[in-house]
Parts: structure tokens; sequence; C-alpha cells
């Protein structure tokens, strides 16, 4: 009988090499391998009904092959209920309900002999569609004006056009004479330097973006500035 370190020193098993095993528990021993692969399936006699494929009604099969067929005695002798009877009545109209008129319906000798009004026929005319340059058109041989229509000083006041300004000066040209002045000015240091790029080392050449300069740290912010960098006094909550 081997010893206990000597059962532990054995190595496992392979019990992957059994595709087709259906338990999920580890047995003792591996259970022997069948020919046939595929699991075997046992049937309800219920399952076996329902697989049954549905059969056709008797009844219709014979309704098909004749347009004629036999009524049972049953049939012929059965007496409809009340309620059959009630539910077979046609359904009544609606109180107040009138047939439609129709379409070639004799019409009276008063309708035939009626004339219509003046106001019936101004009715029936069409609408004329009017155009408003000619409906504001004014012909002075038609349309004589009696009355002189004279304009309040404020609608003149708006009907003049607006005034230029005194210090308004027009659009520069595009091309205009340069003075001698100018040509001959000479740009002192000052100006040269500011006018010279500001040069900033890359960053793989040792720029530190998160340098602050000396003069920032000694800076001291004005009244101004710290009046701008307080909160709003409704964002504030009461203390």
């Amino acid at each position: 009988m081997p010893t206990q370190m000597e059962e532990l020193a054995q190595p496992k098993p392979n019990l992957l090499k059994f595709p087709d095993r259906r338990s999920v528990y580890w047995l003792d021993d591996l259970p022997t391998r069948s020919k046939n692969t595929n699991t075997v399936f046992d049937l309800t006699p219920r399952l076996e009904q329902l697989a049954q494929s549905k059969q056709s009604n008797r009844f219709l099969e014979e309704s098909r092959r004749s347009p004629e067929w036999m009524v049972s005695t049953a049939a012929l002798k059965a007496c409809p209920s009340e309620r059959v009877c009630s539910l077979a009545l046609p359904r009544v109209p609606a109180d107040g309900w009138q047939p439609d008129r129709p379409l070639l319906a004799t019409l009276s000798v008063a309708v035939k002999t009626a004339k219509p009004s003046p106001r019936i026929c101004q009715l029936a005319q069409p609408k004329r569609a009017i155009n408003l340059l000619t409906q504001c058109r004014v012909d002075s041989s038609t349309h004589a004006i009696s009355i002189p229509i004279t304009p309040s000083s404020r609608i003149l006041q708006l009907a003049s056009s607006k005034q230029v300004h005194a210090q308004h000066t027009l659009a520069r040209p595009v091309s205009w004479p340069v003075p001698d002045c100018v040509l001959k000015a000479v740009a002192s240091e000052r100006l040269q330097k500011l006018a010279r790029p500001k040069t900033r080392q890359a960053l793989f050449e040792g720029y530190d973006p998160y340098r602050v300069s000396p003069a920032a740290r000694a800076a001291t912010a004005s009244p101004r500035l710290l009046e701008l960098s307080l909160p709003l006094p409704r964002k504030c909550k009461g203390q």
C-alpha cells in the first residue's frame, strides 16, 4: 500500500481528454468511454403527443370536397334561445336618424322659380386680387386733392437724412503718399528691442512652463484687481 507521500507525488490525471463527459461532478474512477458520443433523451408520452403533427378536421375535409354537406339531426331539431334570437335581430337605427338624401331629388316649384337678391348675386361673385401698386397709384386727372396736407415739424425732422458727424473721416484710400519724415525715421533701441519676437526654449531644451518669474512673485495687486477678484455678492452665501 503506497504511503501518503507517494500518493501526493503522483501527477494529477488529465480529465480534459474526455470532452463528452456529461456530469459536472468528478468521480473517483474515470467513466468508460461509450461508442455513442451523443446523449439519448427519453421522451415522455406528453412530449411525444406534442411532437405529432396536427391532424386536419374531418368536417373541414368534407366541406372542401363539395359545397353541399349533410346537416345533423340535432341541428335540424335545435331551438334557439331568447338570447340567440335577440342577437339575430337587425340593429335598430338611432333616434333621429334620417336616410341619405337621394342624388336626384325632386325640387319644389318655389325653388325652381326663386330669384336671387342683389346681395346674393354680389356674394356669389369670386373675389378679385387687388394689386397694391395699382391701388396706391394716384391719377391727378381723376382724383383732385382739395385740402392741402402739411406735415408736422416732427415728421419733417424724421424725414430729413442723417447728418454726418463733424469728426467723421472718410475711409483711407488703398494707396496714399508717405511723408518724408516717416521715410527718414530711425527706430530707437527700445523700439528695436520691442519689435523682436520673444525667444522661448522648447520642452526638450529645458523649458519649464510652470516656472514663475521673480517679478511675478514680488508683484502686488492693485485695489482694482483685488476688487475684481472678489466673488459677486449675490453668489456669496450668508454667514
